[in-house]
């Protein structure tokens, strides 16, 4: 099978004098442009007893600032017929909006703007924080398996920072004040931690010329930026640990290993193990524990890659045909099976296909192209290195995939969860 073509992905990069890093990708092919402002901060960073912090902050972005009422950032973008929202993950907070090219420079005066100038009041803190906390209740408390996928950095790692979910629990939501949140954008949202990416329809002089007229003024603070940084120890020894909720339908299991950093020359080998595991309904772990002989209702595996450590993890959602302790044994075979088996051709090219597929769809257009070397120079260090994971990924072997594999879950330690019934006895 002959390589596919891979876009380029060569952003012009500059860094202005107050530390603030811009990325661009000019696009002839669109008439949109997408703006991307990323903060090197996210849930490890949160403060001490504040977990949730990063995510609760990201909300406050779009209340008011000295010069722009509460909510006129989505005037700005979807009442121009363009789009805006944010998401904060373990290393990073994102705000991307997307918008006809015509209206980048008020976009360009917005991002700035709620950069320098972010004004919050306890009412705004409070309807934000609540909006938090509903949406806490949503995703883990009301789903029966929401605390079963919350509790896997809870197990998966030992040390604080990537430990906590990045959504945070109410009681810590609670005991963020306001002068936290003052703290909190004068210590991480500032010209000399963020990353502007622009891509999409520009000339690239005006652009510079705009970036220099609302972001060049923005002063970078004399003091540096607090790091926590992450130094996870190696696991010498499995371990087994039990979870009861109550109400559960059907009991539930986790297999976590340690993986590596974003950065790893290992992990397009890990993204096919990945692929060939669990995407689509023809994958390794929906053919051994689902469709066959229905051990489980649904099952999956995930590639966790953080800046500074990462986690291979795998579920499985019972049927009922078998106890917790089998379905977890029987989860973790079907991982170690593709580490000590041959790999079949047609599973790897079709694993390949699939994740060269969703990536070149993805950046097509300005949105996508931006995230990718937006979340490459973050977790990797440099932004080329969107095209060129992709480019390695068609060159990975089977062999490499079992390698990889098999440091990381046979010679690695594993972490078992059972997600029980607390109803049904289990301790």
């Amino acid at each position: 099978m002959a390589p596919l073509p891979v876009p380029a992905l060569q952003p012009r990069t500059r860094r202005l004098a107050n530390g603030l890093q811009l990325l661009s990708l000019p696009m002839a092919e669109t008439a949109t442009v997408a703006v991307q402002l990323f903060y090197r901060v996210g849930g490890k960073d949160d403060p001490p007893g504040r977990s949730g912090f990063a995510h609760l902050f990201e909300h406050l972005m779009f209340k008011g600032t000295r010069h722009m009422a509460a909510e006129q950032f989505d005037r700005l973008t979807e009442d121009v017929g363009g789009s805006n929202n944010a998401f904060t993950a373990e290393d990073m907070t994102v705000y991307h909006s997307q918008v006809p090219a015509h209206h980048l420079e008020p976009l360009l005066w917005a991002e700035a703007e709620r950069m320098a100038h972010l004004q919050v009041d306890q009412a705004g803190l409070d309807s934000e924080r609540a909006v938090v906390k509903e949406e806490f209740r949503q995703r883990v408390l009301a789903d029966p398996y929401g605390r079963l996928f919350h509790a896997i950095p809870v197990y998966g790692y030992q040390q604080p920072g990537y430990r906590r979910p990045v959504i945070g629990n109410i009681e810590e939501l609670d005991a963020a004040t306001l002068a936290d949140v003052q703290a909190f954008h004068a210590d991480y949202y500032r010209p000399d931690n963020a990353l502007l990416v622009v891509a999409g329809a520009f000339e690239p002089a005006q652009l510079d010329a705009w970036v220099d007229r609302y972001f060049g003024p923005i002063p970078a603070p004399a003091r540096p930026v607090p790091r926590r940084p992450v130094q996870e120890p190696q696991r010498s020894r499995d371990e087994l640990h039990r979870l009861a909720v109550p109400g559960l339908p059907q009991p539930a299991v986790l297999a976590l290993w340690q993986g590596p950093r974003a950065d790893a020359q290992e992990v397009p080998a890990l993204q096919l193990a990945q692929a060939v595991l669990a995407q689509g309904e023809a994958s390794r772990l929906n053919e051994a524990l689902v469709h066959g002989p229905r051990l489980a209702q649904s099952c999956g595996f995930e590639l966790m890659l953080n800046a500074e450590a990462g986690l291979l993890a795998a579920h499985a959602i019972s049927s009922g045909r078998l106890r917790p302790e089998a379905l977890l044994e029987r989860l973790s075979r079907e991982v170690q099976r593709l580490a000590e088996e041959p790999l079949p051709a047609a599973q790897l090219e079709r694993a390949r296909a699939l994740l060269l597929t969703q990536a070149l769809v993805e950046r097509e257009g300005p949105e996508g192209r931006a995230l990718a070397v937006g979340q490459a120079q973050l977790l990797r260090g440099e932004a080329q290195a969107a095209a060129r994971d992709l480019e390695r990924l068609q060159d990975v072997s089977g062999e490499a995939v079992q390698r990889a594999l098999r440091r990381h879950v046979l010679q690695g330690a594993r972490v078992g969860l059972l997600y029980l019934d607390a109803g049904s006895g289990a301790r």
